[in-house]
């Protein structure tokens, strides 16, 4: 795989995995937060986000972290793989309030310098509902492409997925 799209519940290892296979296949990343951010939180517009991703999209080899369910089908299209990180939704909310922890007032390496971790009770709620409100949907868009998609669970598959993977580092 050169093209490979991973995405997830947030909190649930999406830019974490994604450090990894970069490293260990040596394919360019791309974190989807990154074109969509400017500082301090605020959105680029839609027009300008699809072409920064466009261009990402049309290089040869990648991994795009992020969901952007907006954008998946056109993902698909250039994609040969999709790993998909379906995690408890627990998990996620704990991860993420952890992450707030670590990180409360700085920038994260997958995030826009000047989007600051912060506590926001709104997007927790978000990824307590996720599975419920946002996967299905995500799901029936990859069931309709031909892309193969790799569902990992939990820790203990994404381990044995890792040292499954050749190591081009």
């Amino acid at each position: 795989m050169q093209r490979i799209i991973i995405i997830g519940c947030p909190g649930s290892g999406k830019s974490r995995l994604s450090k990894i296979l970069a490293k260990r296949l040596n394919l360019p990343l791309v974190h989807l937060d990154k074109l969509f951010w400017k500082p301090n939180w605020e959105e680029v517009s839609k027009e300008h986000f699809d072409k920064l991703l466009v261009e990402e999209l049309k290089k040869p080899s990648w991994i795009l972290d992020g969901n952007f369910s907006r954008t998946l089908e056109l993902r698909l299209k250039y994609a040969d793989g999709v790993i998909l990180l379906n995690y408890p939704a627990l998990t996620c909310v704990l991860r993420v309030l952890k992450r707030v922890i670590k990180n409360r007032g700085k920038t994260r390496e997958d995030m826009t310098e000047g989007c600051n971790e912060r506590l926001d009770i709104p997007f927790l709620k978000y990824v307590r509902s996720f599975k419920r409100t946002r996967l299905p949907q995500m799901k029936k868009v990859l069931n309709q492409s031909n892309v193969p998609v790799i569902e990992i669970k939990n820790d203990r598959e994404l381990k044995r997925f890792i040292n499954s993977l050749p190591n081009k580092e």
